[in-house]
């Protein structure tokens, strides 16, 4: 597929997600499939959104997203106030544990505290980038180790990549080092690799992730 029909298909796609102003984004395309988004977007979430946009496409390999967060002057925060905000919105999500606690300077908060899954460090990421007034979020939640042994791990990852239906797990290599996965090998789509990245998160007894993996159409 060449890359003015890739183009044109992200292009495509931003314009379809309600969540993203697709007149704010440009679009430019490499050979190897990887896409950069530029410019102005008027919140953190619509940045996000864009870049998950983009990765719905097919033959999409990668995404640079350069887009830039400018916020409206109404929707300028104090650092406090948003602290504030943010904080409460974690409180009242039941999955966030109460160990994640967050900090803002210039609209940039960063996350910390400990989480024992990563769906719950996930979580707080989501919930803090959709509070109005932030413009990135850090993460740096520390996830604790569950404790099982490396081969409990690498066997129940590959069990669940091949019980996925999205997922051809052929060509996906798992070792585990002291809780720290690394997911090798090629996979044919971004969808695919996602998949891949998900199972290792899940397994008991992870705390990190390394994702090497390739997408080769």
């Amino acid at each position: 597929m060449a890359n003015s029909t890739v183009e044109a298909e992200v292009r495509d796609e931003l314009f379809w997600d309600p969540k993203v102003d697709g007149e704010a984004v440009a679009v430019a395309v490499a050979g190897d499939g990887t896409v950069t988004l530029r410019g102005t977007v008027g919140s953190f979430r619509q940045k996000r959104e864009a870049a998950k946009a983009a990765q719905r496409v097919r033959r999409v390999t990668s995404v640079d997203n350069q887009l830039e967060v400018r916020l409206l002057t109404e929707h300028r925060r104090e650092d406090a106030e948003l602290r504030g905000d943010v904080l409460q919105a974690l409180l009242l999500d039941s999955v966030i544990p109460s160990t994640v606690d967050a900090s803002v300077k210039n609209g940039v908060v960063t996350l910390t505290g400990t989480a024992d899954w990563q769906y719950q460090r996930s979580e707080a990421e989501f919930v803090a980038a959709n509070v109005l007034g932030v413009v990135a979020v850090e993460e740096g939640i520390y996830l604790n180790s569950l404790g099982p042994q490396p081969d409990d791990i690498e066997s129940g990852i590959a069990q669940a990549m091949q019980r996925d239906a999205k997922l051809d797990s052929a060509n996906v290599i798992v070792s585990v080092d002291r809780g720290i996965v690394t997911v090798k090998g090629t996979v044919r789509s971004w969808a695919e690799r996602d998949a891949a990245v998900s199972a290792a998160w899940a397994a008991p007894g992870t705390v990190d992730v390394i994702d090497d993996l390739s997408v080769i159409y």
